[in-house]
């Protein structure tokens, strides 16, 4: 059991990581932002006191150190510059590794953190002796070891009746009351009534106390800790009052039962005061000489329990909860079976002509799996902007590490993509930022002499487009050095010397197995693997990957993403029997093809459509099936980033919700075919790679017309 714990607090760790990773490179920004430096400090302090909680004790300790300078940030002691986010972001991933090795830590692990620590230490110290932070540095922030844990809120009572000598010790109250609020949700209620006039006050006396009504995550021992140095100095009351596991939709407390509790009024003096039209606080100031400032403290506890619960109940209202992904993956097959079974009753009813009644049910059910089905895939869809995040980091280090000034600018975060889909984009993404650094933005002074801003710009954006994202990454750089990537080219055996190759064709080099322009191998680049390991995971998700650079603007990446892997809305055709699927998101419009048409354009696989010429290819001769061909074919107009593409066919079916099969090792690297569904009569469909078929038939025609041109 304890170690099921340990796993979810590992997963609470490495998203309060990646936080924590986010802040500090906003702080960069800005290091002033303060929103930022609590972020920053929350981060860590949940994750000392959780690791301390689960038996992450090397983590507990670590944090703490780091969570010491940190709190001299947050108290404004110490301020935030390049040194101290870098140590940080440094801590950060050593916490990881932390996380990854487990208990107890490595030897090596230990020392780094030691060295780490050391480093914080030094850090502070000298900071210090710049003057300003001479107390903080000798006298180690306190931090305590109160952590507002996972376990539910409780609202407590606190009565703080300092004597009236306490100033004498140097204690300030009002300092012991503000450390109360950084608990939690905190109201404070003084009892001013006892100030004396001015003449008879005593400036060295404390002649007030406060009622404290506080709604907190930490514990009773976490509140006494604030009072710690003043025990023998006041007089001090803690009681829980509400706890947030245990609210209820019951009555709130009403004055009288606030003011019984404390023992301020007794039963029978509030059965009396209740029978009169008055309001019950005013006539027990007025009857029953009760202390105003004690009824006001009631009223007060009264409002403060009422908003409590309301937001507890909101949170609960509103909460989510955490599923692990094995269990969505599981929820998604089987609504894609019950897709497929969902489809067999609707031929077989259809088929077989059976009673209107039957086929009412089949239509419900129909209706019914296809909300399912929408639902169930929403719930696999997540921002993007989740992944965008990581990348500020990799482009902070690794222009650093390169001597260039990169800066990252994303847009379209909340583009949300299945989450399949999203895990498997992170490396291909990480590939091609990487070669924009590397290869694409020029050195400081190059791009000066250029006329350019010494620093450059890569832009990440992700935008919808029917049922698919297109993501652009985008650099001001130089842009492909197209006459090296020709040399290079022509130095593997690639291309021939005489070769003349369009833009298009060349960016598709780059993007060959093993081709890279470097001249010496480094840890970035070199190593001819990149762009090809991003095509084929592109090509892998039914995707595709387009390539546009111009002479010293820059380069552009266009990743286009089906939205889901799972289902999708499809075409269903026929060819000589064998049934096909197009994705319904690529397909425009059905337009007829007679032996006339074919005859009118020379069989040269073109033909006008709406003011437009439409290369198209057949899907019988792409797959290799036999069988006569109709008088009359259909072509599927299909489009796919503003190029329109006809695939022939023998007959159009109709729509069918499609749930996505793989094909399997044997069958992985087949073209044109990107999965297969299982039909309502039980029989298999391949669905048809729009995207990589229409690439090859624009590549011929262009071939096509090169030759014509020739000639």
């Amino acid at each position: 059991m304890m170690e099921k714990f340990r796993d979810n607090f590992r997963e609470e760790a490495y998203e309060l990581l990646n936080s924590l990773e986010s802040s500090l490179l906003a702080l960069e920004d800005d290091p002033t932002d303060e929103e930022q430096i609590s972020a920053v400090f929350r981060s860590m302090h949940t994750i000392k006191g959780s690791a301390a909680m689960f038996g992450f004790d090397h983590i507990s300790s670590f944090t703490h150190e780091v969570e010491s300078v940190l709190e001299l940030v947050r108290s404004g002691l110490m301020r935030v510059d390049e040194k101290l986010t870098s140590l940080t972001l440094r801590a950060r991933d050593h916490v990881r590794e932390l996380l990854d090795y487990g208990e107890p830590a490595s030897a090596e692990l230990v020392a780094t953190s030691e060295e780490l620590m050391q480093e914080y230490r030094a850090l502070a110290a000298g900071r210090a002796s710049e003057g300003g932070t001479e107390a903080a540095v000798e006298k180690p922030v306190q931090t305590r070891e109160q952590e507002k844990s996972d376990r539910p809120e409780s609202t407590y009572r606190i009565r703080f009746e300092p004597d009236a000598s306490i100033f004498q010790n140097g204690t300030n109250p009002l300092l012991l009351l503000k450390e109360l609020h950084e608990l939690g949700d905190c109201s404070c209620i003084p009892y001013v009534e006892r100030l004396p006039t001015l003449e008879e006050i005593n400036p060295e006396s404390c002649h007030t106390a406060w009622d404290v009504i506080l709604t907190t995550k930490a514990d009773v021992n976490a509140i006494r800790d604030v009072f710690i140095f003043v025990e023998d100095a006041a007089r001090i009351d803690i009681q829980v009052i509400d706890q947030s596991d245990l609210l209820d939709d019951g009555p709130h407390k009403r004055i009288g039962q606030i003011l019984e509790e404390r023992g301020v009024v007794d039963r029978e003096r509030i059965e009396r005061a209740v029978h009169s039209q008055k309001r019950l606080g005013e006539l027990l100031v007025e009857n029953e000489g009760i202390d105003p400032a004690a009824v006001e403290s009631a009223l007060e506890e009264q409002n403060h329990l009422e908003r409590a619960r309301q937001r507890v109940q909101s949170e609960l209202a509103s909460s989510s909860i955490r599923v692990r992904s094995e269990k969505l993956d599981q929820l998604v097959d089987l609504v894609g079976e019950l897709v497929t079974l969902q489809a067999r009753l609707s031929q077989t009813v259809v088929t077989e002509s059976l009673d209107g009644q039957l086929l009412g049910i089949a239509e419900s059910l129909e209706r019914l799996t296809s909300e399912l089905r929408d639902s169930t895939m929403s719930i696999r869809m997540l921002p993007i902007g989740t992944t965008f995040s990581k990348f500020k980091r990799l482009v902070r280090d690794l222009s650093n590490e390169l001597g260039k000034s990169v800066e990252i600018v994303t847009e379209g975060g909340e583009t949300e993509l299945d989450k399949t889909v999203i895990e498997k984009l992170n490396d291909p993404l990480v590939h091609i930022i990487r070669n924009s650094i590397d290869h694409g933005i020029e050195k400081p002074e190059l791009r000066r002499a250029a006329g350019k801003r010494e620093s450059g710009t890569i832009r990440l954006t992700a935008t919808h487009s029917g049922a698919s994202v297109l993501i652009r990454i985008t650099d001001d750089g130089a842009g492909l050095n197209r006459e090296r990537i020709r040399a290079k080219a022509v130095e593997r055996g690639i291309i021939s010397a005489d070769s003349k190759l369009t833009d298009e064709e060349t960016a598709a080099l780059i993007c060959a197995p093993g081709f890279s322009t470097a001249d010496q191998v480094t840890k970035v680049s070199g190593r001819g693997v990149g762009m090809d390991v991003v095509r084929k995971e592109i090509e892998s998700l039914g995707g595709t990957l387009q390539i546009e650079s111009q002479d010293g603007q820059g380069m552009t990446t266009t990743l286009a993403i089906p939205l889901t892997l799972a289902i999708i809305e499809g075409l269903l055709v026929d060819v000589a029997g064998e049934k096909y699927v197009f994705p319904l998101s690529s397909i425009t419009e059905c337009i007829e093809l007679t032996a006339e048409m074919r005859s009118e354009h020379r069989n040269r696989r073109m033909l006008e459509n709406r003011g437009e010429i439409l290369p198209y290819v057949s899907l019988r001769e792409v797959f290799r099936v036999g069988g006569d061909t109709p008088e009359v074919e259909q072509i599927v107009v299909t489009n796919v980033q503003d190029r329109k593409v006809g695939f022939v066919v023998d007959q159009v079916v109709g729509d069918y919700q499609t749930v996505i099969k793989n094909l399997g090792r044997m069958y992985r690297d087949v073209e044109g075919v990107s999965g297969a569904t299982i039909l309502g009569d039980g029989s298999v469909a391949l669905i048809v790679d729009v995207p990589h078929l229409s690439q090859i038939v624009v590549s011929e025609q262009r071939g096509r017309a090169a030759v014509l041109a020739e000639r």
